[in-house]
């Protein structure tokens, strides 16, 4: 089954599809490929131990991942889920496709199908000897929760996801999610344009009870609604013509950021120097061109968020 495709910057597409037993044979070549290629450790990484028996058999009680390049596999990831809990292992690509972008998609497939099947964490092991690693896992939300000897265990929460199959519905779940927020609060809205980024922001000013329009803040970049009863008020950004996170702060918004609820909509990868607390709202259109629905990934991080459940502006 197709999970997501994209097109790397040389032009190729390439598709990430669930693994079957078939697969097994091409899931070992890829994990001696991409673990033999790093320098060598001891003790030696498990991966390499793997037979086309043992990864079909961990298909089998678990899912498997393929991305595939000119319908070649070049990345591979095993998946093992228990009572809510995921596990990626043997997180592989071929070195002669590294470096364009391909784990990461894999990645992020794996985190969204993992969220619409109802799981709520995810963890991954990294060697100790390979901080590189790591940290590569940390640029992906992944923070260490533990260890041994060998290994360092790092763990996200994954996405909450909810529905949206009118413009009304989507305004709904901005007045739910109003509810949750307080001054200080950072929200990064992604989603492609016409998704339903100001729609849910008209419903969050909504429940704030902000003055309005609501509107995107396209040619000013940065709109002020303030509140008309008690609470704080919404700072509106597009960050849509805006290259950099020195660009951002040009905005001078840290100013209001402690006084204010503060919506970045195209902010992804441009706002999140405004803080490590906050939560990152990335809206999805379906395959059916026909079908309005969005699916909407509620993402909390921080302590800030630590206890609430998104799970109730789902319902």
């Amino acid at each position: 089954m197709l999970i997501a495709e994209a097109v790397l910057a040389d032009g190729r597409t390439i598709r990430v599809r669930t693994a079957d037993a078939a697969d097994a044979a091409e899931i070992v070549r890829l994990v001696r490929s991409a673990f033999g290629h790093r320098p060598p450790v001891d003790p030696p990484a498990a991966g390499l131990s793997d037979t086309v028996a043992s990864v079909r058999d961990r298909l089998i009680d678990g899912f498997g991942l393929i991305a595939e390049v000119a319908g070649a596999p070049v990345a591979s990831m095993l998946v093992e889920v228990r009572e809510g809990a995921a596990r990626l292992t043997r997180v592989s690509v071929d070195p002669t496709a590294q470096r364009l972008g391909i784990a990461t998609l894999l990645v992020n497939a794996v985190l969204d199908l993992l969220a619409l099947r109802g799981a709520t964490t995810v963890d991954v092991e990294a060697r100790v000897e390979f901080g590189y690693i790591a940290a590569w896992w940390g640029r992906h939300g992944f923070v260490p929760v533990g260890g041994g000897a060998h290994t360092l265990l790092l763990r996200r929460a994954l996405p909450v996801v909810a529905e949206a199959a009118t413009a009304d519905e989507m305004q709904a779940l901005g007045r739910r999610l109003a509810g949750l927020l307080v001054a200080g609060d950072v929200i990064i809205a992604s989603g492609d344009l016409g998704a339903g980024k100001t729609t849910l922001t008209q419903g969050i000013g909504a429940g704030l009870n902000v003055g309005g329009p609501v509107i995107s803040p396209t040619f000013v970049l940065s709109r002020v609604h303030p509140p008309l009863a008690e609470g704080p008020a919404l700072v509106h950004v597009d960050a849509y013509r805006l290259g950099s996170f020195g660009e951002l702060e040009d905005l001078d918004l840290e100013a209001s950021l402690a006084e204010s609820v503060t919506l970045v909509e195209w902010g992804a990868g441009i706002a999140e120097g405004l803080g490590p607390e906050r939560l990152e709202i990335d809206i999805r259109r379906g395959l059916d061109p026909e079908d309005e629905t969005r699916l909407v990934f509620l993402t909390a991080l921080g302590p800030r968020w630590a206890g609430i459940d998104l799970n109730e502006v789902t319902r």
